[in-house]
């Protein structure tokens, strides 16, 4: 079983990816815990599961149903009263795309 090492360099690359800022001590001991997390999965793998049936849950528990009903909605006006802001008659909310300025295109 090979140990696998994942550098910091990986761990930088991952962050970038991620958009996140590491210090170099937390890049060092991220570094340290995803190889030995890695190293404890390559022990799993080794594991013969041939004769372990798949499972999609631990205990044999049914998922309680309830019927399936119609209700009357609130209204608009009752949904809108929750609203920090509006906007005529909708949620007014923070943009999210930026939009490129002219000398960016």
């Amino acid at each position: 079983m090979a140990k696998i090492d994942f550098s910091s360099e990986t761990v930088m690359k991952v962050a970038h990816l991620a958009r996140l800022e590491l210090t170099a001590e937390e890049t060092a001991k991220f570094s340290s815990q995803l190889t030995k997390i890695l190293d404890y999965v390559e022990k799993l793998n080794s594991l013969d599961t041939s004769k372990v049936e798949p499972m999609t849950q631990v205990h044999d528990v049914e998922t309680p149903l309830r019927e399936d009903e119609t209700r009357p909605s609130p209204g608009a006006a009752a949904i809108l009263d929750s609203a920090p802001e509006q906007v005529f008659d909708n949620y007014k909310v923070p943009q999210v795309i930026a939009t490129k300025g002219k000398d960016e295109a």
